[in-house]
């Protein structure tokens, strides 16, 4: 919220989004995920013997997702990402993603499983140590900041208020409607129209409500997890999608809200295109993990 209040000041027109603040946006919704806390969360509540099996496929998944925002922002705006600059980023980034899905395609499925386990754990200690050091190597007190953001916190979320509760009851409608259920019904029919596995459909309701509320792809996540198992291929596929997408409406509605924005050019649809490369990429990498288990 900060970050888009400063761009707003530099921003020529008052109701129109500016082409810095439209990559912000996209980049944030297109949802760059290193460590999937509340993912491993969900799975250990409903009793998942290893949280951290989702590791490895949300993090190909969210890559593929911030990668195709970014490129579809910079096709839009005509941003010169060749530059030597911006070749050392993305090309460095490619390579070291290249490298891991290299290596993994040497694993069998079941040392997939175990590999996105152990890195996942790894992940998850390494953070909370390295933030730990950080802040004794460079003498800030820890818990003293956390304390202040967490104060600042409670400041964003009584401006974003009003925007969430519009939002749910926009979901809400959708939802009581009935419309999921034909869209579900009518992608099952192509898929299986087409000859292949449907066993994903069942994760769709995630991906479906995810762009609109994270409160509702939450709750379909844990349903499916319910009603498949929280280890099943349909549970874990929408794990992967619920960590790999981002609230898009949600954002753009209460971030654009915030500062006056009411032209929002071409941010929906590149953001909606990362939302979709990073549905696409979760199926694939579940099936390539987990073979649809």
């Amino acid at each position: 919220m900060r970050a888009m209040r400063e761009l707003q000041t530099l921003n020529p027109s008052t109701d129109t989004a500016s082409n810095a603040q439209i990559l912000f946006l996209v980049l944030n919704a297109s949802s760059l995920t290193l460590l999937p806390v509340s993912i491993f969360m969900y799975r250990a509540q409903q009793g998942a013997a290893d949280p951290t099996l989702v590791f490895l496929p949300i993090l190909i998944a969210t890559s593929a997702s911030t990668l195709t925002g970014l490129l579809s922002v910079a096709w839009m705006q005509r941003l010169k990402l060749w530059d030597p600059v911006g070749l050392a980023y993305l090309g460095g980034g490619a390579l070291l993603l290249g490298g891991l899905l290299a290596f993994l395609a040497t694993l069998s499925a079941a040392a997939l499983a175990a590999v996105s386990s152990l890195v996942g754990n790894l992940a998850l200690f390494g953070v909370i140590v390295a933030f730990l050091v950080a802040g004794a190597v460079r003498r800030v007190p820890v818990y003293e900041a956390f304390i202040e953001g967490a104060k600042q916190g409670f400041e964003v979320a009584r401006d974003l208020l009003p925007y969430l509760v519009a939002m749910l009851c926009a979901v809400g409608v959708l939802r009581a409607s009935g419309a999921l259920g034909y869209a579900l019904d009518g992608i099952r029919w192509a898929v299986h129209g087409l000859g292949l596995n449907t066993d994903f459909v069942a994760a769709l309701p995630t991906a479906l409500v995810k762009p609109f509320s994270g409160s509702a792809a939450r709750a379909m996540l844990i349903e499916t997890m319910r009603h498949y198992g929280v280890d099943s291929f349909p549970a874990l596929v929408a794990a992967t999608m619920q960590g790999s997408t981002e609230t898009t409406f949600y954002v753009l509605a209460v971030y654009y809200g915030a500062v006056g924005i009411r032209r929002v050019r071409h941010t929906v649809g590149c953001a909606l295109l990362a939302d979709l490369a990073g549905v696409v990429a979760s199926i694939a990498v579940c099936t390539w993990f987990f073979g649809g288990r």
